[in-house]
């Protein structure tokens, strides 16, 4: 997985008076925790952060605090209810052998067939819970969807790896193609069609013999 260096800054003063203070001054409250340590208290620019939390990727976060270095992801954002502001983050520094668990994106790649007949798109699970070591964790969950054909799904077991494992049901559905409502009414029209020209050929041919039993 990719990762991004990102600036912090030590804070001793806690609390609700001294984080509103710090979100005035376009710092976001943050704080580190760490296996068998205690949490390390921490602000960063909310602009910085921002870029990182709002983009579609996941990375692993090199957070720099003074001479202190901590390789971390990020396990919770606390939002404004209204305004969506980043209001507090906390981070979880990685062991390089300890398992941990993360939220990946999934990315489709290749032109579905069922889609080229006509059929719609659902991408039902757009982040997969994958449970890996560090090292392990990566970019994107991607999918070839190529052969998907209408009626068809990419579910969770489908996907094999050695490197991490998924934390959902395995039945799950990931991806799948429907009928479009365009084609389904082409199909019925179709039915119809066929059913019409039949009935014609019937009435023609009780037309026939009808005919020559006058005769």
């Amino acid at each position: 997985m990719k990762s991004v260096s990102i600036n912090g800054i030590a804070r001793l003063d806690l609390g609700k008076k001294f984080s509103k203070k710090l979100r005035n001054e376009g710092l976001v409250p943050c704080v580190i925790y760490s296996k068998g340590k205690n949490p390390s208290h921490l602000s960063i620019n909310y602009n910085e952060l921002r870029k990182i939390i709002f983009s579609p990727n996941v990375y692993i976060l090199n957070v720099n605090v003074g001479e202190k270095a901590f390789n971390t992801i990020i396990r919770d954002i606390q939002f404004h209810p209204l305004s969506d502001n980043i209001l507090h983050v906390d981070f979880l520094e990685l062991t390089e052998n300890e398992l941990v668990s993360l939220e990946i994106p999934v990315h489709l790649t290749g032109n579905s067939i069922g889609v080229r007949n006509g059929g719609t798109l659902n991408l039902v699970m757009r982040k997969l819970l994958v449970k890996s070591l560090p090292k392990n964790l990566p970019d994107v969950v991607e999918i070839d969807i190529t052969d998907l054909k209408i009626g068809s799904s990419v579910r969770i077991s489908d996907i094999k790896n050695e490197s991490y494992q998924f934390l959902q049901p395995e039945n799950g559905v990931i991806v799948s193609v429907k009928t479009s409502r365009n084609v389904s009414e082409e199909e019925e029209e179709g039915e119809e069609s066929t059913e019409t020209e039949g009935s014609n050929e019937d009435n023609k041919e009780k037309a026939e013999g009808e005919s020559n039993d006058s005769k």
